[in-house]
């Protein structure tokens, strides 16, 4: 009996080994690559994350304010604002930095141009995300809002 108590919490311990294995690739994009690719709902997954970002800040910024703080609401809005940051980054540079945007040759003069506005779009955005995990400043979150806007118009191809 003991025996297969022992069998099993192993049987146990290894699929929950495997699942926190399996399930961070699972959620993540494939680089294989697979073509297939959703870029809309990716940009509207950023603007997302702003959102959540933008809401965590003033909750942070509001239980800050309150004489009796509620530390455990306070925390729990820290990290959901560090864990959307992180997850707005994750789309940056995994989805779009090393999958979609494909770098020009120098000598096709407009081509680059567009690959490094597009670059320094992603980065500035990147900056902007570190920012937010930073501070409670809510002009981080506006940058962050402008910066996927003109992100969106160049990828998109709806901008100037």
């Amino acid at each position: 009996m003991k025996k297969l108590n022992k069998t099993i919490l192993l049987a146990v311990v290894l699929c929950a080994l495997l699942l926190f294995i399996a399930l961070p690739m699972a959620l993540s994009h494939c680089e294989i690559p697979c073509g297939i690719y959703d870029d809309p709902m990716r940009l509207n997954m950023l603007a997302e994350h702003i959102t959540t970002i933008e809401k965590s800040i003033k909750e942070i910024q509001h239980l800050s304010s309150e004489g009796d703080k509620n530390y455990n609401q306070l925390v729990r809005w820290i990290v959901n604002k560090e864990n959307h940051a992180d997850y707005f980054s994750e789309i940056v540079t995994q989805y779009f930095m090393t999958q979609r945007i494909i770098p020009a040759e120098e000598n096709d003069q407009k081509a680059y141009k567009e690959y490094v506005n597009k670059i320094t779009l992603l980065h500035k955005m990147l900056v902007y995300a570190m920012k937010c995990k930073q501070t409670t400043d809510l002009q981080n979150v506006e940058q962050l809002k402008n910066l996927l806007a003109q992100f969106r118009a160049a990828y998109l191809g709806t901008g100037s």
